[in-house]
Protein backbone atom coordinates (compact mmCIF):
# COMPACT_ATOMS: atom_id res chain seq x y z
CA UNK A 1 0.00 0.00 0.00
CA UNK A 2 1.89 3.36 -1.39
CA UNK A 3 1.72 6.15 1.32
CA UNK A 4 -1.11 8.26 -1.36
CA UNK A 5 -2.82 5.14 -0.74
CA UNK A 6 -2.95 4.78 2.44
CA UNK A 7 -3.88 8.73 2.71
CA UNK A 8 -6.90 8.22 0.43
CA UNK A 9 -7.82 5.36 3.15
CA UNK A 10 -8.19 7.80 5.41
CA UNK A 11 -11.19 9.90 3.33
CA UNK A 12 -12.94 6.74 2.02
CA UNK A 13 -12.25 8.24 -1.40
CA UNK A 14 -10.37 4.92 -2.56
CA UNK A 15 -13.31 2.74 -1.79
CA UNK A 16 -15.13 1.76 -5.04
CA UNK A 17 -18.60 3.63 -5.19
CA UNK A 18 -17.73 6.43 -3.01
CA UNK A 19 -18.59 9.02 -5.50
CA UNK A 20 -21.14 7.52 -6.92
CA UNK A 21 -23.15 6.80 -3.85
CA UNK A 22 -22.29 10.64 -3.05
CA UNK A 23 -24.41 11.69 -6.35
CA UNK A 24 -26.84 9.13 -6.26
CA UNK A 25 -27.94 9.25 -3.14
CA UNK A 26 -28.81 12.26 -1.48
CA UNK A 27 -27.28 14.78 -4.33
CA UNK A 28 -27.90 17.92 -1.49
CA UNK A 29 -25.35 16.88 0.70
CA UNK A 30 -22.42 16.18 -2.19
CA UNK A 31 -21.23 19.47 -0.90
CA UNK A 32 -21.09 18.67 2.42
CA UNK A 33 -19.53 15.31 1.57
CA UNK A 34 -16.46 16.76 -0.23
CA UNK A 35 -16.43 19.26 2.51
CA UNK A 36 -15.95 16.57 5.14
CA UNK A 37 -14.29 14.53 3.32
CA UNK A 38 -11.81 17.39 2.52
CA UNK A 39 -11.55 18.26 6.43
CA UNK A 40 -10.53 14.46 7.43
CA UNK A 41 -8.31 14.06 4.60
CA UNK A 42 -5.99 16.93 5.06
CA UNK A 43 -5.69 16.57 8.88
CA UNK A 44 -5.91 12.82 9.45
CA UNK A 45 -3.47 12.63 6.42
CA UNK A 46 -0.86 15.41 7.73
CA UNK A 47 -0.87 13.17 10.51
CA UNK A 48 -0.95 10.02 8.95
CA UNK A 49 2.10 11.30 7.21
CA UNK A 50 3.82 12.63 10.01
CA UNK A 51 3.57 9.57 12.18
CA UNK A 52 4.51 7.27 9.32
CA UNK A 53 7.83 9.15 8.53
CA UNK A 54 8.54 8.02 12.61
CA UNK A 55 10.56 4.91 13.06
CA UNK A 56 7.72 1.95 13.32
CA UNK A 57 8.61 -1.36 12.67
CA UNK A 58 7.49 -2.94 9.39
CA UNK A 59 5.57 -5.99 10.29
CA UNK A 60 3.18 -3.21 12.93
CA UNK A 61 3.04 -0.80 9.97
CA UNK A 62 1.60 -3.64 7.45
CA UNK A 63 -0.68 -4.80 10.28
CA UNK A 64 -2.00 -1.07 10.93
CA UNK A 65 -2.75 -1.03 7.47
CA UNK A 66 -4.45 -4.37 7.22
CA UNK A 67 -6.73 -3.37 9.95
CA UNK A 68 -7.55 0.13 8.53
CA UNK A 69 -8.18 -1.30 5.28
CA UNK A 70 -10.22 -3.73 6.52
CA UNK A 71 -12.08 -1.72 8.92
CA UNK A 72 -12.57 1.32 6.69
CA UNK A 73 -14.28 -1.27 4.07
CA UNK A 74 -16.49 -2.66 6.86
CA UNK A 75 -17.73 1.03 7.71
CA UNK A 76 -18.10 1.73 4.52
CA UNK A 77 -20.41 -1.14 3.48
CA UNK A 78 -22.43 -0.76 6.22
CA UNK A 79 -23.18 2.43 5.07
CA UNK A 80 -24.43 2.20 1.41
CA UNK A 81 -25.67 -0.96 3.08
CA UNK A 82 -28.27 1.10 5.20
CA UNK A 83 -28.83 3.53 2.18
CA UNK A 84 -32.05 3.68 0.39
CA UNK A 85 -32.79 2.38 -3.09
CA UNK A 86 -33.95 5.96 -3.96
CA UNK A 87 -32.12 9.47 -3.85
CA UNK A 88 -35.86 10.45 -2.57
CA UNK A 89 -36.62 8.02 0.02
CA UNK A 90 -35.99 8.08 3.42
CA UNK A 91 -33.07 6.24 5.30
CA UNK A 92 -33.57 4.04 8.58
CA UNK A 93 -32.15 5.82 11.40
CA UNK A 94 -28.18 4.24 12.44
CA UNK A 95 -27.14 2.84 15.23
CA UNK A 96 -26.37 5.35 17.82
CA UNK A 97 -22.53 5.75 18.41
CA UNK A 98 -21.44 5.31 22.05
CA UNK A 99 -19.34 8.48 21.91
CA UNK A 100 -20.72 11.48 24.27
CA UNK A 101 -19.81 14.26 21.83
CA UNK A 102 -22.26 12.15 19.16
CA UNK A 103 -24.78 11.10 21.37
CA UNK A 104 -27.36 13.26 20.12
CA UNK A 105 -29.80 11.97 17.75
CA UNK A 106 -29.11 14.38 15.08
CA UNK A 107 -25.78 12.75 14.29
CA UNK A 108 -27.58 9.16 14.10
CA UNK A 109 -30.33 10.95 11.98
CA UNK A 110 -28.05 12.36 9.29
CA UNK A 111 -26.39 9.56 8.00
CA UNK A 112 -23.78 11.82 6.43
CA UNK A 113 -22.81 12.93 9.94
CA UNK A 114 -22.89 9.51 11.00
CA UNK A 115 -20.17 8.32 8.59
CA UNK A 116 -18.14 11.41 9.21
CA UNK A 117 -18.31 10.61 12.86
CA UNK A 118 -17.61 6.58 12.64
CA UNK A 119 -14.96 7.50 9.81
CA UNK A 120 -13.21 10.30 12.57
CA UNK A 121 -13.71 7.40 15.30
CA UNK A 122 -11.85 4.58 12.82
CA UNK A 123 -9.06 7.38 12.04
CA UNK A 124 -8.35 8.31 15.58
CA UNK A 125 -7.69 4.79 16.69
CA UNK A 126 -5.45 3.94 13.80
CA UNK A 127 -3.41 6.95 15.08
CA UNK A 128 -3.28 6.31 18.59
CA UNK A 129 -2.26 2.71 17.52
CA UNK A 130 0.64 4.15 15.34
CA UNK A 131 1.59 6.49 18.03
CA UNK A 132 2.04 3.37 20.20
CA UNK A 133 4.13 1.72 18.13
CA UNK A 134 6.63 4.60 17.20
CA UNK A 135 10.16 3.69 18.73
CA UNK A 136 12.19 6.21 20.84
CA UNK A 137 12.88 6.49 24.17
CA UNK A 138 9.82 6.21 27.07
CA UNK A 139 9.55 10.03 26.92
CA UNK A 140 9.30 10.93 23.13
CA UNK A 141 7.03 8.27 22.85
CA UNK A 142 4.92 9.59 25.68
CA UNK A 143 5.32 13.22 23.68
CA UNK A 144 4.22 11.51 20.66
CA UNK A 145 0.84 10.11 22.24
CA UNK A 146 0.23 13.31 24.07
CA UNK A 147 0.43 15.56 20.82
CA UNK A 148 -1.39 12.91 18.74
CA UNK A 149 -4.59 12.90 21.32
CA UNK A 150 -4.22 16.49 21.31
CA UNK A 151 -4.71 16.61 17.77
CA UNK A 152 -7.16 14.13 17.72
CA UNK A 153 -9.28 16.45 20.19
CA UNK A 154 -9.11 19.22 18.34
CA UNK A 155 -10.17 17.32 14.55
CA UNK A 156 -13.67 15.95 15.89
CA UNK A 157 -16.23 16.99 13.75
CA UNK A 158 -18.50 17.61 16.85
CA UNK A 159 -16.05 21.09 17.38
CA UNK A 160 -16.86 21.96 13.52
CA UNK A 161 -20.06 24.20 13.04
CA UNK A 162 -19.99 22.83 8.86
CA UNK A 163 -19.59 18.88 10.38
CA UNK A 164 -22.12 19.08 13.37
CA UNK A 165 -25.09 17.86 12.64
CA UNK A 166 -26.88 19.13 16.52
CA UNK A 167 -25.79 22.78 16.06
CA UNK A 168 -27.09 23.05 12.45
CA UNK A 169 -30.14 21.84 13.81
CA UNK A 170 -30.36 23.84 16.68
CA UNK A 171 -29.65 27.23 14.32
CA UNK A 172 -32.53 26.24 12.10
CA UNK A 173 -35.09 25.48 15.00
CA UNK A 174 -33.86 28.93 16.73
CA UNK A 175 -34.05 31.28 13.12
CA UNK A 176 -30.02 31.56 13.41
CA UNK A 177 -30.29 32.99 17.44
CA UNK A 178 -28.29 29.96 18.45
CA UNK A 179 -25.41 31.46 15.86
CA UNK A 180 -25.89 34.82 16.83
CA UNK A 181 -25.45 33.86 20.82
CA UNK A 182 -22.84 31.90 20.20
CA UNK A 183 -20.75 34.23 17.99
CA UNK A 184 -21.67 37.37 21.54
CA UNK A 185 -20.22 34.73 23.70
CA UNK A 186 -16.90 34.24 21.37
CA UNK A 187 -16.59 37.85 21.44
CA UNK A 188 -16.81 37.86 25.38
CA UNK A 189 -14.44 35.04 25.62
CA UNK A 190 -12.26 36.71 23.30
CA UNK A 191 -12.42 40.17 25.68
CA UNK A 192 -11.50 37.21 28.68
CA UNK A 193 -9.01 36.04 26.85
CA UNK A 194 -10.17 32.52 27.67
CA UNK A 195 -13.04 30.14 27.00
CA UNK A 196 -15.74 30.15 29.65
CA UNK A 197 -16.40 27.13 31.60
CA UNK A 198 -19.32 28.86 33.29
CA UNK A 199 -21.34 32.08 34.02
CA UNK A 200 -18.46 34.11 36.00
CA UNK A 201 -21.01 36.52 36.57
CA UNK A 202 -23.24 34.14 39.10
CA UNK A 203 -20.10 34.69 41.71
CA UNK A 204 -18.53 37.01 43.86
CA UNK A 205 -15.74 36.11 46.25
CA UNK A 206 -16.63 36.72 49.79
CA UNK A 207 -20.54 36.84 48.73
CA UNK A 208 -21.67 33.49 47.89
CA UNK A 209 -18.05 31.34 47.92
CA UNK A 210 -15.04 31.87 49.98
CA UNK A 211 -18.15 32.89 52.76
CA UNK A 212 -16.77 30.88 55.95
CA UNK A 213 -16.76 33.79 58.49
CA UNK A 214 -13.17 34.90 59.86
CA UNK A 215 -10.77 37.52 59.81
CA UNK A 216 -7.69 38.56 58.49
CA UNK A 217 -4.91 38.77 61.64
CA UNK A 218 -2.10 38.93 59.84
CA UNK A 219 -0.40 40.14 56.45
CA UNK A 220 2.88 40.96 54.90
CA UNK A 221 3.48 41.60 51.03
CA UNK A 222 3.22 37.91 49.96
CA UNK A 223 0.20 36.27 51.95
CA UNK A 224 -2.89 37.29 54.48
CA UNK A 225 -3.36 35.02 57.21
CA UNK A 226 -6.65 34.17 57.56
CA UNK A 227 -8.26 32.63 61.12
CA UNK A 228 -12.14 32.17 60.70
CA UNK A 229 -14.50 32.29 63.99
CA UNK A 230 -15.17 29.09 65.86
CA UNK A 231 -18.52 26.84 65.52
CA UNK A 232 -18.40 25.31 68.84
CA UNK A 233 -18.24 26.27 71.84
CA UNK A 234 -14.76 24.13 72.81
CA UNK A 235 -11.65 23.82 70.77
CA UNK A 236 -8.37 21.90 70.72
CA UNK A 237 -5.80 23.07 71.94
CA UNK A 238 -3.27 23.09 69.18
CA UNK A 239 -4.68 25.05 65.97
CA UNK A 240 -4.32 23.79 62.44
CA UNK A 241 -2.83 25.54 59.95
CA UNK A 242 -3.88 25.14 55.99
CA UNK A 243 -1.00 25.77 53.27
CA UNK A 244 -3.29 26.17 50.10
CA UNK A 245 -1.40 25.49 46.34
CA UNK A 246 -0.08 29.41 45.44
CA UNK A 247 -1.14 28.14 41.90
CA UNK A 248 -4.73 28.24 42.76
CA UNK A 249 -6.66 30.57 45.17
CA UNK A 250 -7.13 29.44 48.74
CA UNK A 251 -11.01 28.97 48.06
CA UNK A 252 -10.98 25.81 46.87
CA UNK A 253 -10.98 24.64 50.32
CA UNK A 254 -13.82 27.05 50.99
CA UNK A 255 -16.44 26.74 48.30
CA UNK A 256 -19.95 26.76 49.60
CA UNK A 257 -20.73 25.68 53.48
CA UNK A 258 -22.08 22.20 52.43
CA UNK A 259 -18.34 21.20 50.62
CA UNK A 260 -15.75 23.61 52.35
CA UNK A 261 -13.14 21.73 53.94
CA UNK A 262 -12.20 24.97 55.88
CA UNK A 263 -15.75 25.07 57.62
CA UNK A 264 -15.50 21.29 58.25
CA UNK A 265 -12.44 21.84 60.13
CA UNK A 266 -13.79 24.87 62.06
CA UNK A 267 -16.63 22.17 62.86
CA UNK A 268 -14.81 19.59 64.36
CA UNK A 269 -13.49 22.12 67.15
CA UNK A 270 -10.61 22.70 65.27
CA UNK A 271 -9.26 26.33 65.83
CA UNK A 272 -8.10 27.18 61.81
CA UNK A 273 -5.65 29.15 59.74
CA UNK A 274 -5.49 29.29 56.08
CA UNK A 275 -2.97 31.20 54.11
CA UNK A 276 -4.42 33.50 51.57
CA UNK A 277 -1.49 33.94 48.78
CA UNK A 278 -1.38 37.53 47.24
CA UNK A 279 -1.82 36.74 43.53
CA UNK A 280 1.92 38.57 41.91
CA UNK A 281 1.75 41.76 39.29
CA UNK A 282 4.89 43.69 37.99
CA UNK A 283 6.14 45.20 41.61
CA UNK A 284 6.39 40.77 42.59
CA UNK A 285 8.93 39.39 39.88
CA UNK A 286 11.76 39.01 42.13
CA UNK A 287 9.91 36.40 44.42
CA UNK A 288 11.99 33.65 44.86
CA UNK A 289 10.95 30.44 46.47
CA UNK A 290 13.44 31.12 49.61
CA UNK A 291 10.79 34.10 49.85
CA UNK A 292 7.82 31.47 49.73
CA UNK A 293 9.23 29.29 52.44
CA UNK A 294 11.35 32.10 54.47
CA UNK A 295 8.67 35.53 54.10
CA UNK A 296 5.55 33.92 53.88
CA UNK A 297 5.02 29.71 55.28
CA UNK A 298 7.59 30.47 58.35
CA UNK A 299 6.15 33.53 59.38
CA UNK A 300 2.19 31.95 58.88
CA UNK A 301 3.37 29.03 61.40
CA UNK A 302 5.50 31.31 63.64
CA UNK A 303 2.13 33.53 64.10
CA UNK A 304 -0.56 30.98 64.24
CA UNK A 305 2.12 29.45 67.53
CA UNK A 306 1.94 33.10 68.82
CA UNK A 307 -1.84 33.49 68.49
CA UNK A 308 -2.72 30.32 70.29
CA UNK A 309 -0.03 30.32 72.82
CA UNK A 310 1.02 26.83 72.24
CA UNK A 311 4.79 25.50 71.20
CA UNK A 312 3.04 23.26 67.94
CA UNK A 313 0.55 23.50 65.73
CA UNK A 314 -0.98 21.05 63.32
CA UNK A 315 -0.02 21.57 59.16
CA UNK A 316 -2.18 20.84 56.48
CA UNK A 317 -0.79 21.27 52.86
CA UNK A 318 -2.62 20.96 49.67
CA UNK A 319 -0.59 20.49 46.15
CA UNK A 320 1.80 22.56 45.62
CA UNK A 321 1.20 24.61 49.06
CA UNK A 322 2.21 20.74 50.64
CA UNK A 323 5.51 21.24 49.05
CA UNK A 324 6.11 24.52 50.63
CA UNK A 325 4.85 23.68 53.82
CA UNK A 326 7.37 20.26 53.97
CA UNK A 327 10.22 22.66 52.69
CA UNK A 328 9.41 25.14 55.18
CA UNK A 329 9.31 22.50 58.56
CA UNK A 330 12.30 20.76 56.90
CA UNK A 331 14.11 24.55 56.82
CA UNK A 332 12.77 24.71 60.43
CA UNK A 333 14.05 21.27 61.72
CA UNK A 334 17.50 21.96 60.04
CA UNK A 335 17.09 25.00 62.89
CA UNK A 336 16.53 22.78 65.59
CA UNK A 337 12.68 23.53 65.93
CA UNK A 338 9.91 21.10 65.47
CA UNK A 339 6.71 22.70 65.61
CA UNK A 340 4.21 20.53 63.70
CA UNK A 341 1.98 17.98 65.75
CA UNK A 342 1.44 16.54 62.53
CA UNK A 343 1.47 17.23 58.71
CA UNK A 344 -1.72 16.51 56.51
CA UNK A 345 -0.44 16.31 52.52
CA UNK A 346 -3.19 16.24 50.34
CA UNK A 347 -2.34 15.53 46.72
CA UNK A 348 1.57 16.62 47.37
CA UNK A 349 4.29 15.83 45.24
CA UNK A 350 7.38 15.32 47.09
CA UNK A 351 9.12 12.74 45.35
CA UNK A 352 9.14 13.83 41.74
CA UNK A 353 10.66 10.51 40.15
CA UNK A 354 7.42 10.03 37.73
CA UNK A 355 4.85 12.26 37.28
CA UNK A 356 2.25 11.32 35.08
CA UNK A 357 1.76 13.61 31.97
CA UNK A 358 3.23 16.82 33.57
CA UNK A 359 6.65 15.04 32.55
CA UNK A 360 6.17 15.67 29.28
CA UNK A 361 6.56 19.19 29.65
CA UNK A 362 10.02 19.24 31.44
CA UNK A 363 13.55 18.68 30.21
CA UNK A 364 16.67 20.45 30.52
CA UNK A 365 15.81 22.76 27.50
CA UNK A 366 11.97 23.88 28.92
CA UNK A 367 13.56 24.53 31.82
CA UNK A 368 16.50 26.65 30.52
CA UNK A 369 14.06 28.71 28.10
CA UNK A 370 11.68 29.35 31.31
CA UNK A 371 14.86 30.79 33.04
CA UNK A 372 16.37 32.78 29.86
CA UNK A 373 13.14 34.43 29.92
CA UNK A 374 11.53 34.65 33.35
CA UNK A 375 14.34 34.26 36.13
CA UNK A 376 16.85 36.35 37.76
CA UNK A 377 19.09 35.81 34.92
CA UNK A 378 16.63 36.59 31.95
CA UNK A 379 18.12 39.06 29.40
CA UNK A 380 15.98 41.90 30.46
CA UNK A 381 15.10 40.97 34.22
CA UNK A 382 12.80 38.56 36.05
CA UNK A 383 9.27 38.12 34.77
CA UNK A 384 5.51 36.64 35.67
CA UNK A 385 4.32 33.56 34.47
CA UNK A 386 1.06 34.59 33.41
CA UNK A 387 -1.84 33.02 35.35
CA UNK A 388 -3.49 32.52 32.31
CA UNK A 389 -0.96 30.17 30.37
CA UNK A 390 -0.54 27.80 33.58
CA UNK A 391 -5.12 27.49 33.86
CA UNK A 392 -4.50 26.90 29.75
CA UNK A 393 -1.71 24.65 30.21
CA UNK A 394 -3.92 22.35 32.69
CA UNK A 395 -7.28 22.69 30.31
CA UNK A 396 -5.24 20.64 27.82
CA UNK A 397 -4.50 18.19 30.14
CA UNK A 398 -7.86 17.77 29.46
CA UNK A 399 -9.21 18.80 26.23
CA UNK A 400 -12.35 17.16 25.55
CA UNK A 401 -13.59 18.05 29.10
CA UNK A 402 -12.36 21.48 30.06
CA UNK A 403 -12.17 23.04 26.26
CA UNK A 404 -13.57 21.72 23.49
CA UNK A 405 -17.37 21.04 25.19
CA UNK A 406 -17.02 24.43 26.10
CA UNK A 407 -16.52 25.26 22.31
CA UNK A 408 -19.00 23.21 21.18
CA UNK A 409 -21.74 24.47 23.93
CA UNK A 410 -20.88 28.20 23.84
CA UNK A 411 -20.05 28.82 20.50
CA UNK A 412 -21.77 26.21 18.16
CA UNK A 413 -24.60 25.62 19.74
CA UNK A 414 -25.07 29.52 21.43
CA UNK A 415 -25.64 27.73 25.03
CA UNK A 416 -23.95 30.08 28.03
CA UNK A 417 -22.53 27.50 30.72
CA UNK A 418 -24.32 27.04 33.56
CA UNK A 419 -23.52 28.46 37.10
CA UNK A 420 -20.65 25.99 38.77
CA UNK A 421 -18.53 26.86 41.67
CA UNK A 422 -15.70 24.94 40.73
CA UNK A 423 -15.33 26.18 37.33
CA UNK A 424 -15.15 29.30 38.62
CA UNK A 425 -12.73 28.71 40.57
CA UNK A 426 -10.62 27.49 38.08
CA UNK A 427 -10.96 30.30 36.10
CA UNK A 428 -9.93 32.69 38.72
CA UNK A 429 -6.39 32.30 37.72
CA UNK A 430 -2.92 33.84 39.50
CA UNK A 431 0.21 34.68 38.38
CA UNK A 432 3.78 33.38 39.41
CA UNK A 433 7.26 35.13 40.05
CA UNK A 434 9.80 33.63 37.39
CA UNK A 435 12.20 33.31 39.64
CA UNK A 436 10.01 31.17 42.41
CA UNK A 437 8.66 29.21 39.06
CA UNK A 438 12.04 28.43 37.28
CA UNK A 439 13.73 27.12 40.99
CA UNK A 440 10.57 25.00 41.32
CA UNK A 441 10.75 23.58 37.97
CA UNK A 442 14.20 22.41 38.31
CA UNK A 443 14.63 21.36 41.58
CA UNK A 444 11.88 19.14 42.23
CA UNK A 445 10.18 17.90 38.45
CA UNK A 446 13.73 18.50 36.61
CA UNK A 447 16.63 17.35 38.95
CA UNK A 448 13.85 15.88 41.53
CA UNK A 449 16.44 17.40 44.46
CA UNK A 450 13.40 17.68 47.28
CA UNK A 451 13.77 14.29 48.27
CA UNK A 452 17.69 13.70 48.73
CA UNK A 453 18.39 14.50 51.92
CA UNK A 454 21.40 17.72 51.97
CA UNK A 455 21.29 18.44 48.36
CA UNK A 456 19.27 21.18 48.58
CA UNK A 457 19.74 24.76 50.60
CA UNK A 458 16.61 26.96 51.43
CA UNK A 459 17.02 30.17 53.33
CA UNK A 460 20.55 29.42 54.12
CA UNK A 461 19.76 25.97 55.67
CA UNK A 462 20.49 22.40 54.00
CA UNK A 463 17.38 20.58 54.28
CA UNK A 464 16.28 16.99 55.01
CA UNK A 465 12.75 16.18 54.57
CA UNK A 466 12.96 13.30 56.91
CA UNK A 467 14.25 15.47 59.96
CA UNK A 468 10.65 16.37 60.23
CA UNK A 469 9.69 15.18 63.58
CA UNK A 470 5.98 14.66 63.62
CA UNK A 471 3.27 12.02 62.16
CA UNK A 472 2.20 12.67 58.26
CA UNK A 473 -1.20 12.16 57.16
CA UNK A 474 -0.82 11.24 53.17
CA UNK A 475 -3.53 11.63 50.75
CA UNK A 476 -3.94 10.80 46.73
CA UNK A 477 -6.61 10.56 44.18
CA UNK A 478 -6.90 7.55 42.50
CA UNK A 479 -7.71 9.40 38.98
CA UNK A 480 -5.49 12.60 39.55
CA UNK A 481 -3.77 13.56 36.11
CA UNK A 482 -1.90 16.36 37.89
CA UNK A 483 -0.54 14.36 41.18
CA UNK A 484 -0.68 10.68 40.21
CA UNK A 485 -1.95 8.59 43.10
CA UNK A 486 1.63 6.95 43.44
CA UNK A 487 3.86 9.75 43.03
CA UNK A 488 1.85 10.88 46.20
CA UNK A 489 2.35 7.95 47.92
CA UNK A 490 6.08 7.86 47.06
CA UNK A 491 5.74 10.54 49.80
CA UNK A 492 5.59 7.72 52.53
CA UNK A 493 9.00 6.55 51.89
CA UNK A 494 10.79 9.97 52.45
CA UNK A 495 9.05 11.15 55.76
CA UNK A 496 11.05 9.08 58.66
CA UNK A 497 7.82 8.96 61.30
CA UNK A 498 4.72 7.74 61.64
CA UNK A 499 2.45 7.69 58.46
CA UNK A 500 -0.83 7.12 56.94
CA UNK A 501 -1.63 7.02 53.43
CA UNK A 502 -5.35 6.81 52.32
CA UNK A 503 -6.49 6.88 48.36
CA UNK A 504 -9.83 8.57 47.60
CA UNK A 505 -11.97 7.43 44.37
CA UNK A 506 -12.22 10.62 41.53
CA UNK A 507 -9.24 13.27 40.56
CA UNK A 508 -7.11 16.21 41.87
CA UNK A 509 -10.22 18.51 42.88
CA UNK A 510 -13.29 16.20 42.90
CA UNK A 511 -11.26 14.03 45.28
CA UNK A 512 -10.22 16.22 47.85
CA UNK A 513 -13.64 18.17 48.09
CA UNK A 514 -15.84 15.49 49.39
CA UNK A 515 -18.18 16.36 52.29
CA UNK A 516 -19.56 13.12 54.11
CA UNK A 517 -22.87 14.47 53.42
CA UNK A 518 -23.21 13.82 49.79
CA UNK A 519 -21.89 10.05 50.55
CA UNK A 520 -20.39 10.02 47.45
CA UNK A 521 -17.45 8.17 46.07
CA UNK A 522 -14.87 6.18 48.17
CA UNK A 523 -11.72 5.75 49.80
CA UNK A 524 -9.09 3.09 49.95
CA UNK A 525 -7.53 2.35 53.66
CA UNK A 526 -4.42 0.02 53.69
CA UNK A 527 -3.73 -2.84 56.24
CA UNK A 528 -2.79 -2.34 59.47
CA UNK A 529 0.70 0.74 59.23
CA UNK A 530 2.44 -1.16 56.47
CA UNK A 531 3.81 1.07 53.54
CA UNK A 532 5.62 -0.79 50.83
CA UNK A 533 8.10 0.77 48.33
CA UNK A 534 5.05 -0.24 46.32
CA UNK A 535 2.02 1.18 45.92
CA UNK A 536 0.60 -2.03 43.67
CA UNK A 537 1.35 -3.60 46.51
CA UNK A 538 -0.25 -1.43 49.03
CA UNK A 539 -3.39 -1.14 46.62
CA UNK A 540 -3.71 -4.73 46.53
CA UNK A 541 -3.91 -5.30 50.24
CA UNK A 542 -5.87 -2.03 50.93
CA UNK A 543 -9.98 -2.15 51.38
CA UNK A 544 -12.06 -0.12 49.82
CA UNK A 545 -14.75 2.09 52.05
CA UNK A 546 -17.76 3.78 50.70
CA UNK A 547 -18.11 7.94 51.32
CA UNK A 548 -15.60 10.25 51.90
CA UNK A 549 -11.82 10.01 53.34
CA UNK A 550 -13.03 13.32 55.45
CA UNK A 551 -13.79 11.66 58.71
CA UNK A 552 -10.79 9.19 58.71
CA UNK A 553 -8.79 12.53 58.27
CA UNK A 554 -10.91 14.07 61.39
CA UNK A 555 -10.48 11.04 63.37
CA UNK A 556 -6.78 11.17 63.14
CA UNK A 557 -6.65 14.57 63.46
CA UNK A 558 -7.95 15.19 66.65
CA UNK A 559 -5.47 12.30 67.92
CA UNK A 560 -2.60 14.87 67.80
CA UNK A 561 -4.68 18.62 68.70
CA UNK A 562 -4.98 18.13 72.45
CA UNK A 563 -7.62 18.48 74.93
CA UNK A 564 -10.37 21.01 74.73
CA UNK A 565 -10.61 24.17 75.66
CA UNK A 566 -12.76 27.08 75.48
CA UNK A 567 -13.48 28.87 72.25
CA UNK A 568 -11.49 32.20 71.73
CA UNK A 569 -14.45 35.43 71.85
CA UNK A 570 -12.30 37.64 68.98
CA UNK A 571 -9.52 36.30 66.23
CA UNK A 572 -6.00 36.66 67.20
CA UNK A 573 -4.63 38.56 70.09
CA UNK A 574 -3.00 41.54 71.20
CA UNK A 575 -0.10 41.48 69.33
CA UNK A 576 -2.24 40.46 66.16
CA UNK A 577 -5.56 42.01 65.56
CA UNK A 578 -8.33 41.74 63.10
CA UNK A 579 -7.68 43.56 60.21
CA UNK A 580 -10.29 43.03 57.80
CA UNK A 581 -13.09 40.31 57.65
CA UNK A 582 -12.29 36.98 55.55
CA UNK A 583 -12.20 37.04 53.08
CA UNK A 584 -9.66 39.59 52.56
CA UNK A 585 -8.29 41.72 49.72
CA UNK A 586 -5.75 39.36 48.54
CA UNK A 587 -8.03 36.93 47.33
CA UNK A 588 -10.03 39.22 45.20
CA UNK A 589 -6.95 40.34 43.15
CA UNK A 590 -7.79 39.28 39.23
CA UNK A 591 -4.91 37.67 37.68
Amino acid sequence: MSENNAEAGFTGASIPGFEQWAQQWAPHWAAQAQQAASSLSHGFGDAFKQLQAMQIAPEAWTQLQSDYVRQASELWNAAIGEAPARADAAAPAAAAIKDRRFADASWSENRLAHFTAQLYLLNARTLQRMAEQVQGDDKTRARVRFAVQQFIDAASPSNFLALNPEAQRRALNTQGESLARGLQLLMADVRRGHVSQTDESAFEVGRNVATTEGHVVFENELFQLLEYKPLTAKVHARPLLMVPPCINKYYILDLQPENSLIRYAVAQGHRTFVVSWRNPDADCVHWTWDDYIGRAAIPAIEVVREIAGTDTINTLGFCVGGTILATALAVLAARGEQPAASVTLLTTLIDFSSNGVLDLFIDESAVRLREMTLSDQAVNGPGLLHGQELATTFSFLRPNDLVWNYVVGNYLKGEAPPAFDLLYWNGDATNLPGPMYCWYLRHTYLQNDLRIPGRLTVCGERIDLGAIDAPVYIYGSREDHIVPWDAAYRSTQVFKGKKRFVLGASGHIAGVINPPEKKKRSHWLGKGTALPADPQQWLQAATEHPGSWWPDWSQWLAGHAGPLKAAPRAPGNRTYQAIEPAPGRYVKQRA
